[in-house]
């Protein structure tokens, strides 16, 4: 049972709860927590602001945070993980479906003519590192499958019964549940190659940027034996340069694997170059089309192989490179199963989590606090942080005895610079140390013009602006039933915005179809 559903918090938390909504501000406290209702962990600050005359710069008044219920004021965390904030996570979701779809819709800055370039969207895994625990099903007749209730295969089925050289049996024949928490399990943690996992992560943003520039060479290349001119611009700095005439805008989200791997949903859209403004997003030449898109994706993804650089536990380094399901979709505006709608809610969904799929979810570790998630003999997720600790140790710890890895544990972090320093830095995501949602500059709208465009409807035209001087004093409510009412009251005026919509879409449909 929970800490907030035991009875004895529970009516202590009413007991807030009546106290707040007795006080005869109250309605005054909900307004002025409005904007942070619904988070899990608002920022209180404390200190002044001023109102500034927008075209001359005179001060129109001040307010301290004194003279505001509770005597600060609350701001939403913003944090991007749904495990940890479910309010902002919500908002952070609205926007990245926005970021996505504009890229292959247009609107909001970005013209309505990208929705004819070619489009895929692919999927890059990573290699395997061992045998592990999994679910497939090999022929789906469920009619939705976000509900798939469909017979899985066995999970390794095998006639020759094998055993791995620790004696395990290298079959499974089990039929895995959905739920199964033995699913991205290794079948033997010994023959699991944990350290190559793990770097496989921190590098893994590095193989993503070798496999665009080689997707873009290939069309290139293209271009060249097709006889597709290159295009003249003139950059900032004024000289002229002779560039391709065709350039690939992405926008990727990575998602962690039950097994801890990360693999990376990338949408590519193939632009031209306009000689006379080079921000411009034009349609690429005739005859480039997303057939040649396709092949260029499949076959950098094919060629791109790189070694990390040496370490003291493997001088030759550990190979890059991308698993063999490299899954590359066209994208459509139809009925079909890839749609443009589909895609960005899909990719929106995966940018609000991290490794909660795979059971381990923790902030960053130090060294006080590594000993209580990482071991080198404990289970799956303990080895892959016990791998980040180890492989990422200062340079000048190049010993392999127990007692000094045991010093190593305990001592400071990357005080050296390194190319595995990261490995400590992220431990806690196994390795993985890049955004889980990037785009080209020229893909789509940013994050910041939402808000800033967001931050603007809700601001009262008055000619005037706030400026604030506000200092940091806490994060959370200052109790449970504060927490209780304010996000009540986020979820009902969400709940009638919903309605709302649903309202006026229907009463839009009834218009057309009158």
């Amino acid at each position: 049972m929970s800490t907030l559903h035991r009875p004895g918090v529970a009516a202590g938390r009413d007991a807030q709860a009546l106290h707040r909504a007795a006080t005869p501000d109250y309605f005054g406290w909900l307004e002025h927590t409005r904007t942070a209702g619904g988070c899990a962990r608002p920022v209180r600050l404390t200190g002044t602001m001023t109102a500034v005359d927008r075209d001359t710069g005179r001060v129109l008044g001040e307010q301290h945070t004194d003279e505001l219920p509770d005597r600060v004021l609350y701001k939403a965390c913003g944090n991007r993980r749904a495990a940890q904030c479910a309010d902002c996570s919500w908002v952070y979701a609205g926007d990245a479906f926005q970021v996505v779809r504009c890229g292959l819709t247009g609107g909001k800055t970005v013209p309505a003519t990208v929705a004819r370039h070619p489009v895929v969207f692919a999927t890059f895994t990573a290699p395997s590192f061992g045998p592990v625990h999994h679910r497939h099903v090999p022929l789906h007749t469920c009619a939705d499958r976000r509900r798939c209730d469909c017979r899985p295969a066995p999970c390794h089925a095998r006639r020759d019964a094998v055993t791995c050289p620790h004696g395990r049996p290298g079959a499974c024949f089990a039929r895995h549940d959905g739920a199964d928490p033995q699913l991205g399990r290794p079948l033997c943690l010994d023959c699991y190659d944990h350290d190559h996992q793990v770097v496989w992560n921190v590098y893994a943003g590095e193989l993503w940027r070798r496999t665009k520039q080689a997707i873009e060479r290939h069309l290139a290349a293209l271009c060249r034996r097709r006889g597709v001119p290159r295009v003249e611009v003139v950059p900032d700095a004024g000289r002229i340069r002779r560039v391709p005439p065709v350039r690939v805008s992405h926008g990727k989200v990575a998602e962690m694997q039950r097994r801890g791997a990360v693999h990376f949903h990338v949408l590519l859209r193939l632009d031209g170059v306009d000689p006379g403004d080079r921000h411009a997003l034009v349609p690429p030449p005739a005859g480039i089309t997303v057939d040649d898109l396709d092949t260029a994706v499949h076959a950098a993804a094919r060629q791109i192989v790189f070694a990390t650089p040496p370490h003291p536990d493997r001088p030759q380094g550990w190979p890059i490179a991308w698993g063999e399901q490299v899954d590359v979709r066209r994208i459509g505006t139809g009925d079909g199963d890839v749609t443009d709608a589909r895609v960005a809610a899909y990719l929106a969904k995966y940018a609000t989590k991290a490794t909660e799929v795979t059971g381990h979810c923790s902030t960053r570790l130090t060294p006080g606090t590594v000993d209580a998630c990482a071991d080198p003999e404990g289970d799956h997720l303990a080895r892959l942080i016990d791998a980040c600790w180890r492989l990422g140790r200062p340079t000048r710890h190049r010993t392999s005895d127990t007692a000094a890895q045991t010093e190593d544990r305990q001592g400071d972090l990357d005080t050296t610079h390194h190319p595995y320093a990261g490995l400590r830095r992220w431990a806690h995501m196994l390795g993985y140390g890049g955004h889980f949602l990037t785009k080209a500059r020229r893909y789509s709208v940013t994050f910041g013009l939402l808000r800033d465009t967001r931050a603007t409807y809700r601001r009262a035209d008055d000619g005037s602006v706030s400026v604030g001087t506000l200092a940091f004093v806490g994060s959370g409510w200052l109790t449970d039933g504060d927490a209780l009412l304010a996000n009540t009251a986020a979820a009902q005026h969400r709940e009638r915005r919903r309605v709302g919509r649903e309202e006026l879409a229907h009463e839009l449909w009834s218009g057309v179809a009158a």
